[in-house]
């Protein structure tokens, strides 16, 4: 299938096997939960999910660099051209709160582009996998994204934190919205074509969008910053200020549209 079939075999046993801790943990209740430094959450669910992926990614590649939200970030990825970056629980408050909108993410970037990625909802069993140049898949069907040429008539996926703040209010009549916890799912159902876009103007990290970057592009979509500038990974620094993710179709015209309402009083 591709020079990194092996790669993909690996990535889907991790993500299996992450997703098999997470699942576990959420129908006993049996995690803990602490503080990171910044106040957000992290579950001993977390944290033994990432052990379950690495165990898998570091002994199919040990060559390869690493980094993982629930990892120290050890800077020696950055001289590596193959990298995985993992999300292991995205989406950890809604996995808290019995809120079925959470997932494993895992991607392989090589020099900065997402090649790989897998991205895995337990609960829902729902596995996407996707290689550049071979397609994406949920399963062991092919997905690709939507035809929606018309915002107006496009369904755009929130961030549910963002609309419970209202912070999606001043898009209110441009398109259908509708929230979801977790960023890289939400990149998942876009891939899939089960929705047209979404997009955040909040800055996010680089394992919350890899492997949904992966998804987009391998299912014929278009995933960049706010600007239009395509997305690198394995960067010195890992926050990402925003980013549009759509069936490419309605890329510009999220593009002008979340311009025009960032401007003061939302004026051109």
């Amino acid at each position: 299938m591709s020079a990194l079939s092996a790669e993909l075999s690996a990535a889907r046993r991790a993500a299996l096997a992450g997703g098999a801790v997470l699942s576990r943990h959420w129908h006993q209740r049996s995690f803990t939960v602490a503080s990171k430094d910044g106040g957000s959450p992290v579950t001993s669910a977390d944290l033994e999910a990432n052990r379950a992926i690495a165990a898998v990614l570091r002994a199919a590649s040990p060559d390869y660099g690493w980094l993982s939200e629930e990892t120290a970030d050890n800077r020696e990825r950055l001289g590596r051209s193959r990298v995985w970056i993992v999300d292991p629980l995205d989406g950890t408050e809604e996995f808290i709160h019995r809120v079925a909108d959470f997932c494993v993410s895992i991607a392989l970037a090589e020099d900065g582009a997402p090649v790989l990625g897998v991205i895995y909802h337990p609960i829902r069993r729902e596995l996407y996998w996707a290689l550049r140049a071979v397609g994406c898949f949920l399963g062991r069907r092919r997905v690709s994204v939507s035809r929606t040429a018309s915002l107006r008539r496009a369904t755009v996926l929130a961030s549910r934190s963002e609309t419970k703040r209202g912070e999606w209010l001043k898009f209110g009549g441009q398109f259908r919205s509708s929230p979801v916890g977790s960023v890289a799912y939400k990149l998942a159902r876009v891939a899939g074509g089960f929705a047209d876009a979404t997009f955040t103007c909040r800055p996010k990290n680089e394992w919350d969008i890899a492997g949904g970057a992966a998804l987009i592009e391998a299912a014929g979509g278009c995933l960049s910053a706010l600007d239009g500038q395509p997305l690198r990974f394995n960067r010195p620094e890992v926050k990402i200020a925003g980013l549009i993710a759509s069936n490419g179709l309605l890329h510009d015209q999220l593009r002008a549209l979340i311009a025009r309402e960032q401007r003061p009083n939302g004026r051109a």
